[in-house]
């Protein structure tokens, strides 16, 4: 067979046509084409080349404004999963988990046996996006305890998650002023950062005001009684998270504060 060797074909104007070099094919001009059939690979550098389809199927093809990828479908959506701390831990991120929601709340004060009441723990809640975080350490702050009389009542600590947003503690029952209930902790770092509720003043000497409960960002704090003194001491753990021990009366014990919590809500995508 003869063989025939062209550097170019052009047309009659020598505008359009194709020019061959080294293997290569350059149009001359505009090329318009109808319908191509390829039976070998298609490369090059063109914006318009996709990545090959070979081995992916049910997937889709994502860009990060440069280049072409390709994706895993997934029908999960929404809320994966819940992780309550109690006590320090760490956190550490789940399989198919991008976002969160973290809820902190410091721990109440205490109350004293005068009819004062502790501060709550304020609380802190922010959304994080967690695609290149692994782990975050869980700090949960312990509570003030219950005096008697017009003792100075403990402070509640405050709770964290690593450096992201913090809650702090509320204040004991007379410690920012004689026969006065604790105030509130506050957060920060967070979306929303809210004051933890104030704990009640003394009223009178044979007090019945033991009515001090002072509220966290998840309720109120121990039942009180009125004529059991040591009502709310003896149950002690029956408060909200957070919140502020309920002074006692006629000079018994008030109930300590109740511990801080960590919340950490997960989510898909």
């Amino acid at each position: 067979m003869a063989q025939l060797n062209l550097g170019a074909i052009k047309d009659l104007g020598g505008i359009g046509g194709f020019t061959f070099s080294s293997g290569g094919i350059t149009a001359n001009g505009t090329l318009n084409v109808q319908d191509i059939e390829i039976t070998g690979n298609v490369s090059g550098s063109s914006s318009y080349l996709l990545p090959s389809p070979s081995g992916h199927q049910d997937e889709y093809i994502s860009t990060n404004g440069s280049s072409f990828t390709w994706g895993t479908l997934s029908s999960a959506s929404g809320v994966r999963s819940m992780q309550v701390w109690t006590n320090n831990g760490t956190w550490y991120r789940p399989s198919g988990v991008k976002t969160i929601m973290v809820t902190v709340t410091g721990a109440g004060g205490g109350a004293s046996g005068y009819g004062e009441g502790g501060g709550a723990g304020g609380t802190a809640q922010r959304q994080l996006d967690v695609s290149n975080i692994s782990s975050v350490n869980v700090s949960v702050g312990n509570p003030g305890g219950g005096t008697s009389y017009s003792g100075c009542g403990g402070g509640g600590n405050s709770s964290s998650f690593g450096s992201y947003c913090n809650a702090s503690g509320g204040i004991g029952a007379n410690c920012s002023q004689n026969r006065a209930g604790g105030y509130g902790g506050n957060g920060s770092g967070g979306s929303l950062n809210v004051y933890g509720g104030g704990g009640y003043g003394h009223c009178s000497h044979h007090s019945y005001a033991n009515i001090s409960r002072a509220a966290s960002y998840w309720g109120g704090s121990q039942p009180n009684s009125h004529n059991q003194n040591t009502y709310a001491y003896n149950h002690q753990s029956h408060a909200a998270w957070g919140s502020g021990g309920s002074g006692a009366q006629f000079s018994s014990r008030g109930a300590g504060g109740r511990h801080g919590v960590v919340v950490v809500h997960e989510f898909y995508g």
